[in-house]
């Protein structure tokens, strides 16, 4: 996380938090036999963020994109810290809800990094994530906002400790992802996602064994080297593995159909680090180059963009975590609040 300024003198009053998104690549051990469950990888991007501005006000209140679950979490965060002022937060951006980007982990994270420095809590990310309940099997998103970057997390050991962050890796900055948006659906979330955990079937030791050794021996080596081809394979064949583990509970290898005739043409233009992000429906292509992922970009629209609810961008890599910016002017007091739905643009 970086703070643009250090100190928040009394007279001040805003607080700004800007976040980026998050891939999630795909979990390691789903078997658990070793102690640990889950191990998750992804990414942190740019070009998604959430970015909200905290004020004291005279009512809880928020205004902006995703203002309902906005007004939820400062709740949960002023009622149990028993903070008797208000607060209102303004949502310049946010990324829509479980589309596979980890829009709540981050909208919860900035929500409770805002208030935290408003009243001077020394809170902390760990602690605003459990206050939060966030991070129940990866530790991606946790990792996304502090951190940035390439990221692998260790798992959970027992349920009262966050997965850490193992290996954390600048991801090569002239490489590009094409995000492949369906623009009908969301991907499992809450109860749906718990009961689909459920119904599954052992996650086999010897699959397990095989998802690590290909991280370790291949994407992780591979991107150190920035050698995008043994990366794309990793990822790939990871996303494949674990994606037809999935497929009983989400219909297929992946969950959106119209995604997934997109990656396998892209897999025909030779990107081999496709895949889904966490439940999807969003997709994701790993590619070399920002012209290469810019004209792939528009084969795509012409091919797909009449013909399937889909839509595309392109965007850069996240070598940071959040930032923090405490604005130098006094607060104004806030009055009233409107709300409106989190939408992503048709791309």
């Amino acid at each position: 996380m970086q703070y643009l300024r250090t100190h928040l003198p009394n007279l001040y009053r805003k607080v700004r938090v800007e976040t980026p998104a998050r891939l999630h690549m795909g979990f390691m051990d789903l078997n658990g036999e070793l102690g640990r469950r889950f191990g998750s990888l992804g990414l942190t991007v740019d070009g998604l963020p959430t970015r909200v501005v905290a004020e004291k006000a005279h009512a809880l209140s928020a205004h902006g994109p995703g203002a309902e679950r906005t007004i939820t979490y400062a709740s949960q965060l002023v009622e149990r810290l028993g903070i008797t002022d208000a607060v209102h937060i303004h949502v310049d951006a946010c990324v829509p809800e479980h589309i596979g980007l980890g829009s709540g982990t981050q909208l919860a994270l900035a929500v409770g990094t805002a208030i935290d420095r408003l009243y001077d809590l020394k809170l902390g990310t760990r602690r605003i994530v459990r206050m939060f309940e966030r991070g129940a099997r990866s530790g991606i998103g946790i990792g996304a906002f502090t951190e940035g970057g390439f990221l692998v997390d260790g798992g959970r050991a027992d349920e009262n400790e966050l997965p850490p962050i193992t290996v954390r890796l600048e991801f090569p900055a002239q490489w590009r992802v094409l995000l492949i948006f369906d623009q009908r659906g969301q991907g499992l979330h809450g109860e749906h996602e718990v009961e689909a955990f459920r119904a599954l079937p052992s996650f086999p030791p010897g699959l397990a064994a095989k998802c690590c050794r290909l991280v370790m021996m291949r994407v992780l080596p591979a991107l150190a080297e920035a050698h995008l081809d043994r990366f794309g394979q990793g990822i790939g064949e990871l996303q494949r593995m674990v994606g037809d583990y999935f497929a009983p509970v989400q219909g297929g290898r992946f969950t959106s159909p119209a995604v997934t005739e997109v990656l396998d043409w892209l897999k025909s233009r030779g990107i081999t680090g496709i895949g889904q992000s966490s439940w999807g429906p969003t997709g994701f292509g790993v590619i070399g180059s920002e012209s290469r992922a810019n004209s792939l970009q528009r084969e795509a629209e012409r091919i797909f963009g009449k013909r399937l609810p889909v839509g595309f961008l392109v965007v850069r890599p996240c070598n940071h975590g959040s930032t923090v910016e405490l604005v130098d002017e006094p607060g104004v007091f806030a009055r009233g609040a409107a709300t409106s739905p989190c939408s992503l643009r048709k791309l």
